[in-house]
């Protein structure tokens, strides 16, 4: 969302004001800063939010009347950009112990350690399920989450446990997304950004949100399916990500950086936009290298990339100059195939060297790799460099013409080689 909010105000408090349910899922961009991502806002003494502290504390917290009437910060630190949270928070202040009353859940797991623990007193009314302008990506003004949220639901007048909204997978037992829930709404209950970026209450109800600032953009990466990106903490200084940690912004000192997943197996495709600027490479890099990332990757043992002057290099030796050069706005196509342990290149739809993705074992035009496992890489110096890991999307700019993808994992700009897919949770089961 980064600079985006959504908003609706209720012209009457809920059917019960004392009993509500927040749940939805999260994926955190940046880290740092306080990031607001549901709130409620009728003036500044009568505001409350659900939100990520600058320490990367989860805080949720009642400001009724000029002081708190409920604030619970985890002491737990909730850092990890490259996966969904699930957070749900219960209310029920007609509860007899105070513990009853307010909870949250991670994951369809309590927390029950906090660094603040203010419980509501019993039958207090509160700003959460009252006639007040809700927000989501923001409290109002400011504190904007960076990141995306999705499957937003909010309760009128039920406490709901969070296993009416997910549950453990029972191959992986891991917590899972339940994409059809049965719930009974309330009046001003409400269900949003559903599949994908509609603000259209899909509860019973007609609770419809607008976009009060910024631009809501639609992303592939979702709870079900999460898409490789940028990872945050292999970000070095003097460099910013954007976009859900796509979009790269190097000030002026060489960088390298890599992707949150990886595998050794099975043949993955991404692309990027090549911005002017200095030291740009794109390619791979082995997973057991990925420390050795504070300066450009063609230096650098365990890399393999395409620079913006059409040499290849390999271990920090250059290996093939049979590639062209990259001019301002060019598109980089990286095809990689673990199955045979070949890397293919190409450009703005056409694949360097002659090269064929598809030819197995032959690999024409490929540049050959070691067997390893690998992630995605690139680099740069003064750049802004646009990744397409398969949401569609280079920056903000959706792709012209999506391409063919007999995968149907991700949205591209060309067209994906039979066989392979993007980096992704369901592209790493195919």
């Amino acid at each position: 969302m980064a600079s985006t909010k959504l908003q609706r105000t209720f012209s009457a408090e809920g059917d019960n004001i004392y009993k509500w349910t927040y749940s939805f899922w999260v994926k955190r961009g940046t880290l740092g800063g306080d990031q607001a991502m549901a709130a409620a806002y009728y003036s500044a003494t009568y505001e409350a939010r659900i939100y990520f502290r600058g320490t990367n504390q989860l805080e949720v917290y009642d400001y009724w009347n000029g002081s708190y009437t409920l604030q619970k910060k985890t002491n737990r630190l909730f850092r990890d950009t490259s996966a969904w949270y699930h957070i749900v928070v219960s209310n029920d202040n007609t509860q007899a112990s105070a513990d009853d009353r307010t909870k949250i859940y991670v994951n369809g797991v309590q927390e029950t350690s906090f660094a603040i623990n203010t419980q509501f007193p019993q039958n207090q009314r509160n700003s959460f399920n009252n006639d007040y302008t809700k927000y989501f990506g923001s409290y109002g003004s400011g504190d904007y989450l960076d990141g995306s949220m999705s499957h937003i639901h909010f309760i009128d007048g039920i406490a709901y446990a969070p296993t009416e909204f997910g549950e453990t997978d029972s191959t992986t037992g891991e917590w899972k997304i339940k994409t059809n829930v049965s719930v009974t709404y309330g009046t001003n209950g409400f269900f949003i950004l559903k599949d994908g970026n509609s603000v259209t209450d899909q509860s019973p109800n007609t609770n419809n949100f607008t976009v009060g600032g910024g631009t809501l953009t639609k992303t592939e990466d979702c709870p079900s399916n999460v898409f490789a990106t940028w990872n945050a903490i292999l970000q070095g200084g003097n460099m910013t990500y954007a976009n859900g940690n796509t979009t790269a912004t190097l000030g002026g000192i060489s960088r390298g950086f890599a992707s949150t997943l990886g595998d050794s197996s099975g043949k993955y495709y991404y692309e990027l936009k090549f911005q002017s600027g200095s030291y740009f490479q794109a390619g791979i890099v082995k997973t057991s290298y990925l420390w050795n990332n504070d300066d450009v990757w063609n230096g650098k043992t365990g890399a393999v990339v395409y620079r913006e002057n059409g040499q290849v290099y390999k271990d920090a030796s250059s290996v093939s100059s049979a590639f062209s050069s990259l001019s301002s706005g060019d598109y980089i196509m990286v095809a990689v195939d673990l199955d045979n342990n070949k890397l293919y290149f190409g450009k703005n739809g056409t694949w360097g060297n002659s090269g064929d993705p598809t030819s197995g074992s032959t690999g024409t035009g490929a540049i050959s790799i070691d067997s390893d496992e690998y992630c995605f890489a690139c680099s740069g110096a003064s750049n802004t460099i646009y990744t397409n890991f398969g949401n569609g999307y280079f920056g903000t700019t959706a792709v012209s013409s999506a391409g063919t993808n007999a995968s149907n994992n991700g949205i591209f700009e060309y067209d994906v080689p039979t066989g392979y897919t993007a980096l992704s949770t369901k592209g790493l089961n195919l």
